[in-house]
């Protein structure tokens, strides 16, 4: 599935900046992966990771399927390069990329709707499913709103790490669905979003699909 001289991309899971280093798989048993030091893709400089540093990696194979995995800096080694060393991701480890541009995933989470401009009272409802890119939201049928409303979003995210991140949002309807006898379905669209909320989108995203995998 993954072979020497294949690209990984490394992402930190400690920090709310997104960054992303590049590396090389040099070497590979079935315990552990040996990595070239990583490249910063904008700076273009060597990154220096210590032991225990949370990564999130990523390649992908040569039947241009992608994968996602967790994954640490667990040692180094040097013989004719200085190398990394990352334990060997198992299938059970690994979440297939989806071709849509951003995954969505059955998630409940709270969000705060403020409407733009305040023609509408402010309220919370919960989403059924989020993605990087929108999210299907439950509302009461006594509200009533444009499919077109623009509204600013308040979003809670409870990462894997036990850490809650409440990223600022705005987004746009799409259309509107009947759910049920009481309630309809809104589907929204963000727009504007800031590099560090879309990492968090795909992190919280990328968690909830992990978790699905080790239900399994």
């Amino acid at each position: 599935m993954i072979n020497i001289g294949d690209t990984l991309i490394l992402e930190p899971m400690d920090t709310d900046s997104p960054e992303q280093y590049k590396c090389r798989l040099v070497e590979y048993n079935e315990k552990e992966l040996y990595i070239d030091y990583p490249i910063h893709l904008e700076t273009n400089k060597t990154v220096f990771l210590v032991n225990g540093t949370q990564l999130r990696g990523s390649f992908v194979t040569k039947e241009g399927i992608s994968y996602l995995f967790d994954t640490e800096i667990i040692g180094r080694l040097k013989q004719n390069i200085p190398m990394l060393i990352l334990p060997f991701p198992t299938k059970d480890q690994l979440i297939k990329n989806q071709r849509r541009q951003y995954v969505r995933v059955a998630a409940c989470i709270d969000i705060a709707i403020h409407p733009i401009p305040n023609e509408y009272i402010p309220f919370t409802a919960m989403t059924i499913d989020i993605s990087a890119g929108g999210a299907a939201i439950v509302i009461p049928k006594s509200i009533e709103l444009a499919e077109d409303i623009l509204a600013e979003l308040t979003l809670v995210l409870p990462l894997q790490n036990g850490e809650y991140y409440y990223p600022k949002l705005r987004g746009k309807g799409i259309k509107i669905l009947e759910l049920n006898k009481t309630y309809n379905k809104l589907i929204i669209q963000f727009v504007d979003v800031s590099p560090k909320n879309r990492q968090l989108l795909l992190r919280y995203c990328y968690d909830i699909q992990l978790s699905y995998k080790k239900k399994e």
